[in-house]
């Protein structure tokens, strides 16, 4: 009964939310791109051999799938870097979100409901991380890591600074809860302190959390894009950033080689148009003042 309820109020919430036409274009551009990654699974193991096809071939319309998208200067299918690419940048930010954004959702949540040196303490942490210049420690990190770096340590490197921002704020938000009168009755009642933590807490700070791991997958993308293109992510993979990396590396864009330059700037923009609209949206239905509008 208890899993059915909240199965009902899931499929309300998306109804409410899909009467935006922002959150339906969002949700359109995302699901095409999650379809476009997941071609990746078909990929021909050769596809990440060199020279294998022919080099800076154009694309051809009417010949196999290979050629679709043309090929790049050191004879690799562009259409195959392509979906490699966006499935590896796509689950970077989906890594970085679960990991960055549940860390600072933590933080946040004890240092809101800490009192004395304990909250002291939570300050200290979350203001030390904040001040710090992220690109600079990334550049840093990355530096210091990138023989052991994967597809998979790239978000543990990203969620060093991802968690501080979220984690303020939630501590915000939960020292405005806790101070609030039906917090203060209900600890007269006798109702445990993890359920009001649970219960009364926490459902005001799911709202901002939701809209913040939409945040985080964009943050998280851009900030692997900028590494690449730096060349400290990890080459030997193709993400949209290391795309760009090679395209600059072998000067396509002076060379005219466009059919290898627009795909990782076009799928980076409709990444961050889809993941945005649909933050937009969701800020929109958790806002009682702006619920009532629709666009």
């Amino acid at each position: 009964m208890y899993i059915n309820t909240r199965i009902r109020v899931f499929i309300d919430v998306l109804k409410s939310l899909s009467r935006y036409g922002r959150f339906r274009v969002g949700i359109a551009i995302i699901a095409i791109l999650i379809a476009l990654s997941l071609i990746s699974l078909a990929s021909p193991p050769r596809y990440k051999q060199w020279y294998v096809y022919p080099k800076d071939r154009p694309p051809q319309l009417t010949s196999s799938i290979d050629m679709i998208l043309g090929t790049t200067t050191n004879g690799r299918s562009v259409f195959w870097i392509m979906v490699n690419a966006l499935a590896n940048s796509l689950c970077i930010g989906l890594l970085t979100a679960l990991i960055g954004s549940h860390i600072g959702l933590l933080i946040g949540l004890l240092a809101g409901i800490s009192r004395g040196k304990t909250e002291l303490g939570f300050i200290l942490l979350i203001d030390s991380f904040v001040v710090l210049p992220g690109l600079p420690i990334l550049i840093v990190l990355a530096l210091a890591l990138k023989q052991s770096m994967t597809i998979h340590t790239i978000p543990l490197i990203l969620s060093v600074i991802a968690w501080a921002w979220p984690a303020r704020n939630v501590r915000s938000i939960a020292l405005s809860v806790m101070s609030r009168d039906f917090i203060t009755i209900a600890s007269f009642s006798g109702i445990k302190f993890r359920s009001i933590l649970l219960y009364e807490v926490m459902p005001y700070v799911l709202g901002w959390h939701l809209t913040n791991f939409i945040n985080t997958i964009i943050w998280a993308i851009g900030m692997e894009t900028a590494l690449a293109i730096f060349g400290l992510s990890i080459l030997s993979e193709d993400t949209l950033g290391t795309m760009l990396y090679w395209v600059l590396n072998f000067n396509a864009l002076f060379r005219g080689l466009w059919w290898w330059i627009l795909p990782p700037i076009v799928l980076l923009i409709l990444i961050f148009i889809g993941f945005y609209l649909i933050s937009v949206s969701v800020s929109t239905y958790l806002n009682p003042r702006l619920r009532g509008g629709v666009a």
